[in-house]
């Protein structure tokens, strides 16, 4: 799948290249700054040094929005592939520089431990919408247990400034070889499969994503910080202590900043 055929069908049915960052963002294309952060479910209040966030826009048909931080442009996608996927594409519109993620993964290694941090080496699609974009046609675009890949020096970047910063803050960093599923109740049940496509956490969003920023030619990594273990039977669900869900939120809250900023310089 090419870039240029998905802009050709959207064109097709009566839509405008310049108007889809408008659309499926709520933000022109040109007001989108070369940094941009997406996350599916994280408001920047989240974080204390984005406090001062200012609402931008936001779609008039999707749960996504949008807010300016100094020189980084925040998009808050909703959870699932399919979501994020749309976002990512309608960027390639847009002048974007350095695209991250940031978002929870579930451990499948009983070596993670809540709260500790994700780079991702690489994200297995367990999800249906990157279906949509993996051949020129729906037929025969079965791309489960596909291994997808991060941009190779953005992040090669964020790695080397991840393992400093949590060295730093006595905090551990895992290099992430991730499963996206599209349901956390029915993932359960197939959950040692999981583990045998070569996988130790499981998130949502970035296998999609990563084939759609290669295809949209924006480049993109992701962080991740470990909200529950499945291994250890703490999952999202039920099982967590809650001085467990505290080093969740402190890492997100104060290590997600410290390495967004180096990264963006």
């Amino acid at each position: 799948m090419e870039y240029n055929d998905l802009i050709s069908g959207l064109e097709k049915y009566g839509s405008s290249k310049e108007k889809l960052c408008e659309k499926f963002i709520g933000v022109p294309a040109k007001n989108i700054s070369k940094n941009v952060i997406i996350a599916p479910w994280w408001d920047p209040v989240s974080f204390p040094d984005y406090q001062d966030a200012e609402k931008i826009g936001g779609s008039d048909f999707t749960a996504v929005t949008a807010w300016q931080t100094g020189d980084i442009t925040y998009i808050k996608t909703g959870i699932g592939a399919p979501c994020l996927m749309d976002v990512v594409l309608a960027l390639g519109t847009a002048n974007v520089e350095k695209l991250v993620f940031l978002g929870s993964v579930g451990a499948l290694d009983k070596d993670m431990q809540i709260g500790d941090v994700v780079v991702p080496l690489y994200s297995v699609a367990g999800d249906g919408a990157s279906r949509y974009i993996s051949g020129d046609t729906l037929k025969n675009t079965d791309v489960l247990g596909e291994k997808v890949y991060p941009d190779t020096t953005l992040n090669q970047k964020l790695k080397e400034i991840t393992e400093r910063v949590c060295k730093e803050n006595g905090i551990k960093c895992h290099k992430g070889k991730a499963y996206a599923t599209d349901s956390i109740f029915a993932q359960f049940t197939h959950i040692d499969e999981i583990i045998n496509f070569d996988c130790n956490c499981i998130e949502m969003e970035t296998a999609a994503a990563f084939r759609a920023a290669k295809i949209a030619n924006v480049k993109m990594t992701a962080l991740f910080v470990v909200s529950d273990s499945t291994v250890a039977k703490k999952s999202f669900v039920s099982g967590r202590e809650e001085d467990e869900i505290a080093r969740y939120r402190s890492s997100r809250k104060e290590l997600f900043p410290k390495i967004i900023h180096e990264l963006f310089k």
